[in-house]
């Protein structure tokens, strides 16, 4: 099969897959770090890798860069099968989270050491230099020793080094993880800037769900090597699939029961303790089927009284925990019936612990899982 096989209709335009993962597999003894992953992305597609660790989205990229060999499937980049290609031959730009930048060279030697592996000439190589640091925003720091840059001037560097000999596509293998916060948000906002002016694909791989976020046209979320599911963010945060996506995405209330007819005419998850959360009606085709209620933490309020607005789904608590957070307030509430705890982020901080109160959600922001039937409800 080739990508001719496989395109993807854009409005009037068909958009083939610039890498491509079929079945791909790599076992380290008994331990599957990739588990039989199929994957398409497309060009000039800012794509992430998110997982917790060991989770293979390392394993994954090493692969498609070549610098680790899979044990069964394919990997395709533009069409080609580089199982025997080497690294050097795929047109690939590289930055690692240690950077692995020359401390004896300087900023110039730095960049123009691929270019001078490929027996480029002078006046090429300081021309391909020099835009190279244009693109970083790093002008006129070329003959700088390494060791005088801060944090963030040797990211760009780095990333300056993986982009002079104008790769196809540009592998992030959790670059941004030994920086501060303010440097890595700073980073993650350049690598979305570079991304709208340059002609190249990008595969970041992190475990950082804000990064992801921030950063992507569409995530993978991997799990024990496996792909649990390929969708843009919002898509992963509001409709996830599986109960691990939703877990490891923001804070989430995962809440198990038997989704059937509850009080009055209204769909609701029943709990094994008795508890009965409203749901919308769009999930009534998963009516007597086990399923996970998710409920976000920020989607819900909290109240002394009860709601009777429309549309609107409340249970009664007791708050067990208070942290101030300082945008928000995290709260852990005691529902009866309900194990564990709700959690709660709210900006409302008046609700000491031991306090009673009424959990309210606007019902349509629930999502219902039943992973059986392998998604949605």
């Amino acid at each position: 099969m080739t990508t001719k096989d496989i395109g993807a209709v854009d409005g009037a335009k068909t958009v083939y897959p610039i890498v491509r993962l079929l079945s791909a597999v790599k076992t380290y003894g008994q331990l599957n770090a990739i588990d039989h992953v199929d994957l398409d992305i497309r060009p000039r597609e800012l794509f992430t890798l998110l997982g917790p660790s060991g989770s293979g989205k390392s394993t994954v990229l090493r692969a498609i860069a070549g610098l680790i060999s899979i044990d069964g499937g394919r990997i395709l980049i533009e069409d080609q099968d580089v199982s025997n290609i080497p690294t050097f031959k795929r047109n690939i730009g590289m930055v690692f989270q240690s950077l692995a930048l020359f401390p004896h060279m300087t900023v110039f030697n730095n960049i123009a050491f691929p270019l001078k592996m490929r027996r480029l000439g002078r006046a090429e190589i300081a021309k391909r230099v020099s835009e190279a640091l244009d693109i970083v925003r790093l002008p006129r720091i070329a003959e700088r020793q390494v060791h005088e840059l801060s944090g963030g001037q040797q990211q760009r560097v780095a990333l300056a080094r993986s982009l002079v000999y104008n790769p196809n596509l540009l592998l992030l293998d959790e670059p941004f993880g030994a920086l501060d916060k303010r440097l890595r948000e700073e980073m993650q906002l350049e690598i979305v800037r570079l991304h709208k002016e340059i002609d190249v694909t990008i595969i970041n791989v992190t475990h950082d769900q804000v990064e992801a976020m921030i950063l992507s046209d569409r995530i993978g979320v991997m799990n024990e090597g496996r792909l649990e599911q390929v969708s843009a963010g919002e898509d992963l945060y509001r409709r996830p699939k599986t109960r691990f996506v939703a877990e490891f995405l923001g804070r989430s209330n995962c809440i198990d029961g038997l989704l059937q007819t509850g009080m009055g005419e209204d769909l609701a998850i029943v709990t094994p303790g008795g508890a009965v959360l409203a749901v919308d009606s769009r999930f009534a085709s998963a009516e007597n089927r086990t399923c996970t209620a998710i409920l976000r933490a920020e989607d819900i309020a909290l109240s002394t009284t009860n709601s009777e607005a429309p549309g609107i789904a409340d249970i009664a608590g007791r708050v067990d925990l208070r942290l101030f957070e300082g945008e928000t307030v995290y709260y852990e509430v005691v529902v009866d019936g309900i194990e564990p705890r709700i959690r709660v982020a709210s900006r409302d901080g008046a609700f000491a612990p031991g306090t009673d109160v009424w959990l309210s959600w606007p019902r349509e922001q629930v999502w219902v899982v039943n992973e059986a039937s392998n998604g949605q409800a």
